[in-house]
């Protein structure tokens, strides 16, 4: 049995472009099978870190561990990342869960693609052409893939960013469905009103640092930095 991807650690991660410093000197640690939001102002470095962790970038210096491993191919098949706007194939919705199934040797592809598109709530418009559906529908859709993929971790880019109330609990079910499956959540997030419904542990960003780590009940009633109190105000950070 291979072991588990968690901890993650950072030490010294940084990444920057034209000199522009956009992650700065992060040690972090994220541990256990609860959801873990990431939240801070535009321009915080917020995605550019999960795209870092998921090993989609490559760090200008520091390091990131999974489970004291640096990124390999097996580890970054172990962990998905789904971005803001997914990119759907101008196939059906069945033929994009198809492809995803492809890139793995599962034995059971037909069983997969049937709980894809149960998970998503797609199971009518299995024909419909994918780039066709309503933005919620593909956030859904790309969220299902993800998990029959079975990994351990799945990284949620602004899963519900513009989506209407109805479909933003649509995703959250399936973040719930994703948690009771024992997969370790992180979710990137400006929806303060998600991250209190779904959250367990906070990290807030700003300016490509980590201010402010610990449990969600902690940051929302008693945040422990200035910039934390401020972005919780409704102030304006930059």
């Amino acid at each position: 049995m291979s072991e588990g991807l968690l901890p993650l650690k950072t030490r010294g991660l940084c990444f920057a472009v034209r000199e522009k410093q956009i992650i700065d000197q992060i040690d972090l640690t994220i541990s256990g099978n609860d959801i873990t939001v990431i939240l801070g102002p535009n321009g915080a470095g917020k995605s550019v870190l999960l795209r870092l962790l998921h090993g989609f970038l490559e760090p200008s210096a520091g390091q990131v561990k999974w489970g004291g491993r640096d990124i390999d191919e097996d580890l970054r098949k172990r962990q998905v990342l789904v971005f803001q706007r997914p990119v759907m194939m101008r196939r059906s919705v069945a033929d994009n869960i198809r492809f995803v199934l492809s890139l793995r040797r599962f034995s059971d592809r037909q069983e997969r693609l049937e709980k894809a598109l149960d998970l998503a709530g797609l199971k009518a418009q299995a024909n419909q052409p994918a780039p066709r559906l309503s933005g919620g529908e593909q956030q859904r859709l790309a969220i299902a893939q993800a998990m029959v993929l079975d990994p351990e971790v799945v990284i949620l880019d602004e899963p519900s960013s513009n989506l209407d109330p109805g479909a933003t609990m649509a995703i959250e079910r399936l973040i719930e469905v994703a948690q009771n499956e024992g997969k370790k959540i992180i979710l990137v997030t400006h929806d303060l009103g998600q991250a209190k419904r779904v959250g367990n542990e906070i990290i807030f960003m700003h300016r490509g640092r980590i201010v402010e780590q610990g449990s969600c009940d902690n940051f929302f009633t008693d945040p422990k930095t200035p910039e934390a109190g401020a972005y919780l105000d409704g102030a304006l950070l930059v």
